[in-house]
């Protein structure tokens, strides 16, 4: 049996289908692209957890080679009507797609049956658009052609990310906790050795005013997740200072075995992977600038 690695674009497709119509009926008919994403890594569909960090260098700089297979996915899913896309980042499972009760296999030959002409005469308008395009970019087609346009930032903000010494990442994670209500402590993980394990430190007051400790942990990692006996030394850590919570934050992924070790015991420790430290960032504006846009309908790009 073929690695997903090596199956071509349309097997991998075909791979995705199910999977992605199960995650939205998980996730309860309607859900991000990235929590999507999650879903299909941290539960048992066979999509090895190395997929999901694998980068390739293009034209604007390395991007997630997923994003490929998975935005085409998508975009049949929704040429087919399993699956509708009313803004950007948000997929919503329609009528059709909650009731499909049938096998990948049938799912692929049902979309691909709708999806494939679709794609043909897309190809062909572009072809004429772009006839005097002769260098074109992976990336640029998944957009041109999918329609699901991937953002180019959150790439950028993760090798940013990636780029940063270690005393700065650790200093940025303590910046991003602080942003989520956390006050943090002036002493206790803000040194870069001799912190017995923790990264930051802080103070959560609820409603109630009841305040709880919090520990922090900061992994700048560019491939390989973030395995369990990663999240045990951490919850050691956490002893040591008994923190009543526990916040782990890289920039890679979480391995299965470690979302299950976090979710384990009294104390369960938030995991924030990469592409959810994304959201947190453009969520508080962290060390960004919103950039405000307008993107043309289709009355400026349909040739009729």
């Amino acid at each position: 049996m073929k690695e997903f690695n090596d199956l071509t674009r349309q097997e991998k497709e075909t791979c995705l289908m199910l999977p992605i119509l199960k995650e939205l009926r998980r996730l309860g008919g309607q859900a991000t692209t990235e929590e999507i994403k999650r879903g299909l890594f941290s539960n048992d569909y066979g999509i090895p957890e190395e997929e999901l960090t694998r980068v390739k260098e293009g034209k604007n700089g390395p991007f997630k080679t997923f994003n490929i297979p998975f935005s085409f996915t998508i975009s049949n899913l929704a040429m087919a009507g399993f699956v509708d896309h009313p803004k950007r980042g948000t997929i919503v499972l329609t009528q059709k797609g909650r009731s499909f009760e049938g096998n990948s296999k049938q799912l692929a030959d049902a979309v691909y049956k709708i999806s494939l002409p679709m794609w043909k005469e897309k190809a062909q308008k572009n072809k004429l658009r772009k006839k005097d395009q002769t260098d074109q970019d992976e990336q640029d087609q998944v957009q041109d052609l999918s329609g699901v346009e991937e953002d180019p930032w959150r790439d950028k903000l993760i090798n940013a990310l990636n780029g940063l010494t270690p005393g700065k990442f650790e200093m940025f994670c303590r910046a991003l906790v602080r942003h989520m209500n956390v006050d943090i402590d002036e002493t206790i993980g803000v040194k870069q050795s001799g912190d017995g394990g923790v990264d930051g430190f802080g103070y959560m007051m609820a409603d109630d005013f009841r305040t709880s400790s919090v520990a922090i942990q900061a992994k700048r990692w560019s491939t390989n997740p973030v395995s369990s006996p990663e999240i045990d030394k951490f919850r050691g850590a956490m002893d040591k200072y008994r923190a009543d919570y526990g916040i782990f934050i890289t920039t890679s992924s979480f391995s299965k075995d470690a979302i299950k070790a976090a979710r384990m015991g009294t104390r369960i420790i938030t995991l924030i992977d990469g592409e959810r430290l994304v959201d947190l960032v453009a969520k508080y504006e962290l060390y960004v600038t919103p950039v405000v846009t307008y993107e043309l309908g289709e009355f400026f790009t349909d040739d009729n």
